[in-house]
This record gives structure tokens, sequence and C-alpha cells, in this order.
């Protein structure tokens, strides 16, 4: 079926050299993986030997790290993930990697959250700080924010940053901001 989806005359990647490809590809959008993982269907978790060999202090298991992402300067910032996100779709490696909790709860009874519905992760800087609870009610044009769950104690600086970046996700989503302290 490729034919209907590709111009003509478009290159057949060998099957190798895809997996190669795709598990560069991978690695680059993780910076660090398993060099195996467990079979997910549909979306392999592991790289191969794409990359250099690493060792996580305290993680067992043989990783790998992007080249690229070596000794490079980093800059973070905060934002609000979406629970499919990269950084925490794979919820073993955000455990071992980030030691962060983190379980998608719509599917439990609401007496069971601890979180919320869709309960969504905050990352500032290079850390995982916490989850917002807030829904957004496109008939109402609002983003409510029923809770913010600090899994470290926030400073003043993140918690105006979280402030900060669940205004901007409001404005971003033509809502406006309700339960922000």
């Amino acid at each position: 079926m490729a034919e209907r989806v590709y111009p003509p005359g478009t290159p057949v990647v060998p099957l190798e050299q895809a997996h190669r490809l795709r598990n560069e590809r991978r690695l680059r959008a993780l910076g660090i993986a398993r060099e195996k993982a467990v079979v997910v269907p549909g979306e392999p978790a592991d790289v191969g030997d794409a990359g250099e060999p690493a060792v996580v202090e305290g993680v067992p298991g043989v990783w790998r790290v992007d080249p690229a992402a070596l000794g490079q300067p980093f800059t973070g910032r905060t934002a609000v993930l979406s629970p499919f996100d990269r950084l925490v779709h794979d919820r073993v490696r955000l455990a071992e990697l980030f030691e962060y909790e983190y379980v998608l709860e719509m599917y439990k009874p609401k007496a069971s959250r601890r979180w919320g519905y869709f309960a969504l992760p905050i990352l500032h800087g290079d850390r995982l700080v916490g989850k917002v609870d807030a829904t957004a009610d496109r008939r109402r044009g609002t983003l409510t924010v029923h809770a913010v769950h600090e899994d470290v104690p926030f400073t003043r600086e993140v918690s105006r940053a979280v402030h900060d970046e669940l205004h901007d996700l409001a404005t971003w989503l033509k809502l406006t901001a309700e339960g922000l302290r």
C-alpha cells in the first residue's frame, strides 16, 4: 500500500535499516532509553544498539544514550504534560529514572482516585514535580483547576511558573482559567 501514500520513485528502505533509523529517532526523542524493553504492540519501547551505552546509578538494566545530547547545555522550563507525552508514556522508565509515580485514573472509581480523572504531569526544569487536575469545559469557556498536587513542596518560583503555565494553557485552548490561586 506504500505506493498509495508515497510519491512515485520514493526509495524503499530495507527493513533492517528502517529498524535502525526508528531506534535512532526514538533515542533522539527520549535522550536515554533501555537497550531492550518489554514489547508493546505497535510501539516498541527499546532502542536496540542505537547511541552509546550508559549506566544509570541505582537503576538496573542496559541503557543507551543519544550521543548528540551529551555535554549539551540544558535550559528547562515549566510545562504541563499530556499523559501520553513520550516523557511519561513508559511508566516503568518514568519511575526508574525520575522516581515519579503516575497513573492515569480515568478508569478508576472516583472515590479511588488520588490525583483526578485526567491528571496532567507537571515538569519544572528537569524534574517532574507534581500533577494538575483540571477540566476544560468548552460550553462554559473555562479551564477549571480542581487541584494542583505537589509531589515535592513547591517554592514560590515553582508555584508562579505552574500558575503561569496553566494560564498559558487556558489561553491556548481559548478558555478562561478558574480555580487558580
